[in-house]
């Protein structure tokens, strides 16, 4: 658990602890599907980043046992807890 990393001319050393990595969130959804856009409602407010929830949300509907596709564009509004997310292409 003890290492010894040379950076340029000097030597840190460094020790290795493992952690816990938080559990998963689950929520759900509510979804208005309308040619290349989707309009997602009730978004949970969660204590993360805006980015993050944006890239929550496309990594969740690209996957294409949910349906999804390559994505365009995901605009995420907080204070109204809504999501557009618009695909490359109608599917």
């Amino acid at each position: 658990d003890k290492h010894t990393v040379n950076l340029d001319s000097k030597t840190a050393n460094l020790r290795v602890k493992p952690f816990t990595l938080e559990m998963g969130i689950k929520f759900e959804l509510h979804v208005t599907i309308s040619g290349k856009k989707i309009n997602v409602s009730e978004i949970p407010e969660l204590s993360i980043p805006d980015d993050w929830m944006r890239d929550k949300l496309e990594l969740h509907f690209h996957k294409s046992e949910h349906g999804g596709g390559e994505i365009e564009s995901v605009e995420y509004d907080k204070r109204s807890k809504t999501a557009v997310i618009t695909f490359l292409r109608p599917e």
